[in-house]
């Protein structure tokens, strides 16, 4: 699928703000569409609310919030860590009091937003921060909010794009969200047929989502021990770490003490785990 390809810098650089600025510099963005994805515009016709707080990360060219104001939408925002795609839609939307632009990390945003429309930001984020992905968009929706977009149903031999599988997906989000919907998106653009899956997933109020730094862990078999006991803790419902070891996502019926944690992993002096505030 040549028109995903960017990594056209380097695929060893970290996926900082100079990475995607150096791909936006040399056009190197095989992702943008060049219009917005018919999966999300066919979703987006269904919202009536037209005063929906809409918020679109990794935002790039943002032709999803050009049509949502060409519908009539008067509340979205759209934030990028690129200075480049950034520029080019505060001149474009200068006279739009409709779209808000923000250049900046998505992972320190604030705000809260009825809506959030994925589509190839988590894809192009380190599949490390997955979790964290999770976890801050749990915090951003608002009650009764709503993610929705579109996520990979494939692997590929390095990335960014970066892959997964519904059950995957299934796992990552468990409990954290309600699944109303997760399916093979039927009307993807002709290059990601069949490779795409559309989903809307409604945010949990009855449960408490915290992430942790880890530290300790050195294979797979300890991650997996360890997340059998977090989940043999009362209340918990998910347990997922992050595929470094250095992350856990906890879902909870209610607050886990850090010192309930920690006891339960006590039998290796090395394990440490530390709340991460919001």
């Amino acid at each position: 699928m040549s028109d995903l390809k960017c990594c056209v810098i380097s695929c060893d650089k970290p996926l900082d703000a100079a990475y995607w600025e150096a791909q936006y510099e040399t056009k190197s963005t095989g992702w943008d569409l060049g219009e917005i994805s018919p999966p999300i515009q066919t979703y987006l016709d269904t919202v009536t609310d037209k005063k929906s707080s809409i918020l679109i990360p990794g935002c790039g060219n943002s032709y999803e919030a050009e049509y949502l104001s060409q519908q009539g939408f008067t509340n979205s925002t759209v934030i990028d860590i690129a200075p480049t795609p950034v520029a080019v839609l505060k001149e474009k939307f200068k006279k739009n009091p409709n779209i808000q632009i923000i250049l900046g990390d998505f992972f320190e945003h604030l705000g809260e937003y009825n809506l959030i429309l994925e589509q190839t930001f988590f894809c192009a984020i380190p599949p490390t921060m997955r979790q964290k992905y999770v976890w801050k968009i749990h915090q951003l929706l608002a009650k009764e909010g709503i993610l929705v977009g579109l996520l990979f149903n494939r692997t590929f031999d390095s990335g960014p794009p970066f892959g997964g599988s519904k059950v995957e997906y299934e796992k990552l989000f468990k409990d954290a969200f309600h699944f109303l919907k997760m399916e093979m998106s039927p009307n993807s653009i002709a290059p990601r047929a069949n490779t795409e899956l559309f989903f809307e997933l409604k945010k949990n109020n009855d449960v408490v989502v915290n992430l942790y730094e880890f530290e300790g862990i050195t294979c797979s078999g300890c991650m997996e021990t360890i997340t059998e006991k977090f989940l043999a803790v009362d209340g918990v419902l998910n347990v997922s770490m992050s595929s470094n070891f250095a992350e856990v996502l906890i879902v909870s019926k209610n607050e886990i003490a850090i010192e309930t944690l920690q006891q339960m992993i006590a039998y290796d002096e090395k394990y440490l785990i530390k709340k991460i505030k919001n």
